[in-house]
């Protein structure tokens, strides 16, 4: 695990991600919990978020009527913060986060409504902050969790930026994900 200096010393690294676009470089199904599927391809659909995911049964954020709230449909973690935490083949698991894509993902970058296309499927860009569980603490450490949540760190989004599905669409691996 990473010290609070390491994760400080990797800030700009961090920030200097691309803005506009990326390419999807991992993708991440979660059927049920601490199971984790890293296909080539995921459908994604206004209804049901990641077609199978556990959102549709199991979300940790709920509307009034005990449904997924349709802005936790999708999670977008930054590659950069990813090599950060978690590495091939580490004892820890892997975040879960649907989509892995070297890009900014900061208030300032992609502000809450953004639009963003990724294959066919077109994402919005939420106003929920992603804090990190306690997993995340768990599986990658105090200084890991500390890191995120810093006050002057949440408009960076260290965790990453969470969506809803705008348009029904199939995204794959190396597809661009890119601002609208």
């Amino acid at each position: 695990m990473r010290t609070a200096a390491e994760f400080m010393e990797a800030m700009q690294h961090v920030m200097a991600a691309p803005k506009d676009a990326a390419e999807v470089l991992q993708l991440c199904f979660r059927p049920a919990y601490n199971k984790r599927w890293f296909p080539d391809r995921l459908e994604l659909t206004r209804a049901q978020g990641v077609l199978g995911d556990r959102w549709t049964t199991a979300p940790w954020l709920k509307l009034p009527n005990g449904k997924g709230d349709p802005r936790i449909q999708v999670s977008i973690l930054p590659k950069r913060v990813l090599d950060l935490v978690w590495r091939e083949g580490d004892s820890a698991a892997h975040p879960g986060d649907t989509i892995i894509a070297d890009l900014d993902t900061s208030e300032a970058n992609l502000p809450e409504g953004t639009l963003l296309a990724c294959g066919t499927a077109v994402l919005r860009v939420s106003s929920i902050f992603n804090s990190g569980c306690v997993k995340w603490k768990a599986r990658y450490g105090k200084a890991a969790k500390d890191w995120i949540t810093v006050p002057d760190h949440r408009p960076l989004r260290l965790r990453g930026v969470l969506c809803a599905v705008e348009r029904d669409g199939v995204v794959m691996v190396a597809d661009v994900l890119r601002k609208l």
